[in-house]
């Protein structure tokens, strides 16, 4: 399982990690508050942009945490 987190895009595994840790407890309306944060943030980061890009062009991602 860490190899499989290793190979994911750094800022996704720490969004990943806030979210649960912030919104265990947290009630329904905080949780999705907590997921919507962080996939606005994910989704206008350069990480995100090369995830498209490399899809589109059928090759390996490269993500650098940016």
């Amino acid at each position: 399982m860490a190899t499989t987190i290793t190979r994911m895009p750094p800022l996704a595994v720490q969004a990943i990690k806030q979210s649960i840790l912030h919104g265990m407890d947290a009630s329904l309306e905080a949780a999705l508050f907590l997921e919507r944060k962080a996939f606005q943030q994910l989704f206008g980061s350069e990480d995100q942009g090369e995830g498209m890009h490399a899809f589109i062009e059928k090759r390996r991602r490269n993500f650098w945490g940016k």
